[in-house]
């Protein structure tokens, strides 16, 4: 048995009184692997069971398969009628409900911690019992539709994501949206759902991360009573994805829409991942992030905002937690008068000035205890917990790298946040995007744009997150 204790749990220990959850980790026999975030401030436990497939992990013209398998996956077992799963949920006083992304699938519980067998014992029935009919088909695929049209169609921020996503991935499948494209949905059959189901659905493609005030011994003795009898996928393919060719130039986009009431302009760049072992570039990135465009005294805002007014609203992002390239983005809402051109020369103009100002000391020591801080309060909720170490895991990372990750911050210079911005806001490995309505919309959407950089949206501000999860 592999025990580790959080970095988390001990950084800033004298300033933020916190007990970070105990880790233990094991595997089944049948290869499933478990993880226990111990912790008995509360009668309560999470059970998350994560899959390593996502709707990246998807044959081409099936779009959508995954998220529309996680819906079906409450539809009834031999031993479960359909829906019936979540009423034994809520009629235990927990809560229950399942997210697709990109690179997982994952279904959770949230229980007092004696109902945690009852769980182990629904879930598992589910991993290998799933049954189905064209009925089941056919009113699920409805309701997922009606899902894609009130998130995405109805919504031209989200439409205008997608777009970008497919700008910026010509090859590798983050390029497709999680939910699917609408045409593609419209097909799917019972056959596809079941093909992915039996391929991917499997305890050695999955892991078991239970959180709360539980045991390792107690989850080992249940683990192993429930998961342990349901058989492996013997010949389970590799996770082995097609990758991006050499990005030359620089991609641009103008979405219009009547129903947009404030432009924005949004710059994605290709950014390396989280890598096992190989952490540093992405703790640069996530600082990076912070400095650009996190709050009121960040470098945009500052700039931008209070500096020159000429935008509303001004941000970056970066999320590495993802098993292939991921992109680092940057968002400008220009203020009124200012066209989305102008906004976008500001932005470059920004940046140029703070690859040449280089990286504020104080502020980076603000930010860092910051960051420091928010992953201790967030190891007070089991959930937010479980949910850290599952997309870890699931995006190629190890118990080790996720230990290691708040050192690995707290060791980034102002030197390497630097030299990861240079390597990055490389202008020929980004796609700039203008969401506008028709009225307002530039001359010509494919004249090269001032020198260098990024954006994000405003006031209300947009979803900066482009390969959304869904649930």
């Amino acid at each position: 048995m592999h025990r580790l204790i959080p970095a988390a749990a001990v950084v800033l220990s004298a300033a933020l009184p916190a007990r970070a959850a105990e880790v233990d980790t094991f595997t089944l026999d049948n290869g499933m692997e478990v993880v226990v975030l111990e912790d008995h401030r509360a009668p309560v436990v999470v059970q998350m069971v994560w899959y390593r497939v996502g709707a990246a992990d998807e044959e081409p013209g099936v779009s959508g398969v995954a998220h529309y398998l996680e819906h079906l996956m409450f539809k009834g077992t031999d031993d479960l009628e359909p829906g019936e799963f979540s009423r034994v949920v809520a009629a235990q006083g927990g809560s229950d409900n399942a997210f697709t992304g990109p690179d997982y699938t994952a279904y959770f519980q949230r229980v007092a911690a004696d109902r945690l067998g009852l769980m182990m014992e629904m879930e598992a029935d589910r991993m290998r019992d799933l049954q189905l009919d064209d009925r089941d088909i056919a009113t699920e695929l409805r309701v997922v539709q009606e899902e894609r049209n009130q998130r995405i169609e109805n919504d031209p921020g989200a439409l205008f994501a997608e777009q970008r996503d497919a700008a910026q991935y010509l090859n590798h499948p983050y390029g497709r949206p999680v939910i699917g494209w609408m045409q593609e949905v419209e097909a799917l059959d019972l056959e596809d759902a079941l093909s992915f189901y039996r391929r991917y659905y499997a305890p050695n493609n999955a892991i078991l991360v239970v959180a709360g005030d539980v045991t390792p011994d107690e989850v080992r003795t249940l683990a192993e009573r429930y998961y342990g009898p349901v058989e492996p996928t013997e010949d389970l393919p590799r996770r082995m994805r097609p990758q991006e060719p050499p990005q030359l130039a620089e991609r641009r986009i103008v979405f219009e829409d009547p129903r947009v009431a404030q432009p924005y302009v949004i710059r994605t760049y290709l950014a390396p991942e989280r890598d096992p072992g190989a952490q540093e570039t992405a703790a640069a990135l996530t600082l990076l992030a912070e400095i650009l465009g996190s709050g009121q005294t960040s470098e945009l805002a500052t700039r931008l905002q209070f500096g020159t007014g000429e935008a509303l609203y001004s941000s970056a992002f970066y999320n590495g937690t993802s098993y292939d390239d991921t992109t680092f983005g940057l968002v400008v809402v220009p203020a009124p008068g200012v066209s989305l051109e102008d906004a976008e020369a500001a932005l470059d103009r920004a940046l140029a000035a703070f690859l040449e100002d280089g990286v504020d000391a104080g502020q980076l020591d603000r930010i860092k205890t910051q960051i420091r801080a928010s992953e201790i309060y967030e190891s007070d909720s089991p959930q937010s917990l479980a949910n850290r170490y599952g997309r870890a895991l699931t995006s190629g990372l190890t118990l080790d790298d996720i230990e290691a990750w708040p050192d690995v911050l707290d060791a980034v210079t102002a030197d390497d946040i630097l030299a990861a911005a240079r390597e990055v806001l490389d202008r020929d490995r980004s796609v700039t995007g203008y969401l506008t309505a028709p009225d307002t919309a530039p001359d010509d959407a494919v004249a090269p744009a001032p020198a260098s950089a990024t954006a994000r949206d405003a006031a209300p501000a947009p979803n900066p997150e482009t390969r959304e999860t869904v649930q």
